[in-house]
């Protein structure tokens, strides 16, 4: 009787979950969750002032005080790694949003118009034929290096992919009987792309938008490597290891942990998004199998 009562309060076992969902989108969305949570709480998570420079305390090994040692500011490492999460978390976040619905937008028209189809996606073919980073580093050095610049400047490059992918969708489902049925009945273009084209996009556009994010975080580390990114003072995870490349044969440690924190939260969106697009099209999943 016992049983068959904790049986209907969790009706899902721990084995049952891990063979149902997998075990490492379970792991990713662990260790995203948690820089999620680092990020949020990082003044109170964060043991030190990440801007604050001690000297004195320059290239400290790991102790009790500084639990992953300083850097060559006297700097505490780990402070600045946690506070680092939220800048990359926040461009990801920002330009996923806007890559997304500026994307939707372009790609329902292009998608449904045939005459509008044919200029915009030569606009688009020209962006995606530039370099993403270069075409990033020439937007911010004419803008001005700032987090709103380089959200902007990661976005522009990121819209053509969204454009094609929608737009790849709305040519096939626009021959649907129901969207001609729709049209033959007068109903409004507007109303066609809303109610009866873009609900098609929801699963696609759900898994390219891990992938957006994961190359949004990556670029901007890689512009803030490169000096082109948000100011040096802001700790950032491609600042961190930029002011310690020249350290790197003395202090490893000091390029290692912003770059370990970088790859696991880029791996972990990755895999989320793998698995949604197994959850979202199963047939996708089976092929590549």
């Amino acid at each position: 009787m016992a049983e068959n009562t904790m049986r209907a309060a969790f009706p899902l076992s721990t084995r049952a979950l891990f063979s149902r969902i997998g075990i490492a989108p379970l792991l990713a969305g662990l260790v995203l969750i948690l820089i999620i949570l680092a990020a949020v709480c990082a003044p109170l998570v964060a043991p030190h002032d990440p801007i604050y420079q001690n000297p004195i305390q320059r290239l400290k090994p790991p102790s009790a005080e500084y639990l992953l040692g300083t850097d060559n500011y006297g700097r505490d490492l780990l402070s600045r790694v946690i506070w680092g999460a939220r800048v990359s978390l926040l461009i990801g976040l920002g330009v996923t949003v806007m890559a997304v619905v500026i994307g939707l937008a372009i790609g329902l028209v292009s998608g449904f118009f045939r005459l509008a189809d044919a200029v915009i996606m030569r606009i688009m073919d020209g962006l995606m034929a530039m370099p993403s980073v270069l075409l990033a580093i020439a937007i911010v050095s004419l803008m001005g290096a700032s987090i709103w610049t380089v959200m902007a400047a990661i976005t522009i490059p990121e819209i053509p992919r969204v454009v094609r992918l929608v737009r790849s969708i709305v040519l096939s489902a626009r021959e649907e009987p129901y969207v001609e049925a729709a049209i033959s009945m007068g109903t409004s273009l507007p109303r066609v792309l809303w109610r009866h084209l873009m609900p098609n996009t929801f699963a696609p556009l759900t898994v390219q938008a891990t992938y957006v994010c994961a190359s949004a975080i990556l670029t901007e580390a890689i512009l803030s490597f490169l000096g082109a990114g948000v100011s040096t003072e802001t700790p950032t995870w491609g600042n961190i290891m930029a002011e310690a490349r020249i350290y790197f044969r003395l202090k490893p440690e000091l390029i290692f942990w912003p770059g370990l924190a970088l790859s696991m939260c880029i791996l972990s969106i990755n895999l989320l998004g793998d698995w949604a697009r197994d959850v979202l099209d199963p047939r996708m999943g089976k092929r590549e199998s």
